[in-house]
């Protein structure tokens, strides 16, 4: 009887074990995200940031995305994408216009790894909104909306964040559903 009951609460702890592990490398874009792997090596994977990779391969970032970092990245989707007016995404990818890319690119990344806690306690210390430097030297500001974090650009635009806390070996990725644009 002994041994029964140690079997079954070694049953139950591999399957909280299981499911944590499963809780730390959430599904996005239709693939499991690795706190293993790098932020490109993930995004590669992701269905959903085709776009976003395209750009930072356009952009000369990879390798800047997959050094030790840590990094913040707010990754817009490839809907988020599609909600700049027609012909953009093209212009942006052209070899031209990759000071303009980078920027943009980079407008959507924090130095240092910011999770949601993070991020909620710098808005709670802010009195309500929370203003975070990119990489690109521009401002985005934080704020709660109900349980919804919700972030503002430099020109006015607002993304909400739809998955939160995607670790990566080296940083976090807040998936967002608009792209950020920076003055």
């Amino acid at each position: 009887m002994k041994n029964l009951i140690l079997s079954v609460v070694a049953l139950v702890a591999m399957a909280c074990t299981t499911q944590v592990y499963a809780q730390k490398n959430p599904m996005v874009g239709g693939a499991e995200m690795y706190a293993t792997k790098d932020i490109v090596d993930n995004a590669v994977n992701s269905k959903d940031h085709t776009t976003l990779v395209a750009a930072v391969k356009a952009a000369g970032l990879v390798e800047t995305l997959k050094s030790a970092g840590p990094f913040t990245v707010f990754a817009p989707t490839n809907a988020a994408f599609d909600k700049l007016p027609a012909g953009t995404v093209e212009s942006v990818l052209k070899p031209e216009n990759k000071a303009m890319l980078t920027k943009i690119l980079t407008y959507h990344v924090i130095a240092g790894k910011m999770n949601a806690n993070d991020i909620a306690k710098a808005i709670k210390m802010g009195k309500g909104k929370a203003e975070l430097s990119t990489v690109s030297g521009g401002k985005l500001w934080a704020w709660m909306e109900g349980s919804r974090l919700m972030l503002k650009d430099e020109k006015g635009g607002t993304a909400t964040v739809t998955i939160a806390n995607v670790n990566q070996k080296n940083g976090v990725i807040h998936v967002i559903d608009t792209v950020l644009m920076p003055n």
